[in-house]
């Protein structure tokens, strides 16, 4: 028994070493390319998550508003109107179900640093956290990235968290 696991964990670390070598060649890839490279100082955007959406939408412009391009993830509620009373249901994970999964786990890594900062951000999301399951606001915080990478693409500009400002994707104005 000792032999085939000693087998199979030199099998894996033959696996490993063409991955790890990828994983390089990935990350200086984007590393390279100035809009994913502005995209991963987002908080919980990393390098897959950067690239995937650059590679998915490459012209913002293709959006209209920043909402729109959660509600292209899958990432806003459903609605169900009658009577001009419109109630919100579940999201509609009807967009993009790689990007969606992979902001929605960037979210998840971010809501601890983001709720416990001194922010604007951080005052929103320890209220919606107050009223709201963890999973609402992680999702409602992928949202938010969303948007806050929509503006950043359409603008070509960069991100910020200045604790002023609230996370909105967009530098300070000159003065």
């Amino acid at each position: 028994m000792q032999k085939l696991i000693g087998d199979l964990r030199e099998e894996w670390r033959g696996i490993d070493q063409p991955i790890g070598s990828l994983d390089t060649e990935f990350v200086a890839r984007a590393r390279a390319d100035s809009a994913t490279r502005r995209l991963m100082t987002i908080p919980g955007v990393g390098t897959l998550t950067a690239t995937a959406l650059v590679a998915a939408v490459d012209d913002a412009a293709a959006f209209r508003r920043a909402r729109d391009l959660p509600a292209w993830l899958g990432l806003v509620p459903r609605q169900h109107t009658t009577g001009g009373k419109p109630k919100l249901l579940g999201i509609s994970r009807r967009g993009n179900s790689y990007l969606r999964r992979l902001f929605i786990h960037g979210a998840r890594s971010a809501l601890p640093t983001l709720s416990k900062a001194d922010t604007p951000t951080g005052a929103w999301l320890r209220a919606l956290l107050s009223r709201a399951h963890a999973n609402v606001v992680v999702v409602a915080l992928a949202a938010k990235m969303a948007r806050i990478a929509w503006a950043m693409l359409r603008r070509s500009t960069e991100f910020t968290s200045e604790p002023g400002l609230a996370m909105t994707g967009l530098a300070a104005p000159p003065r």
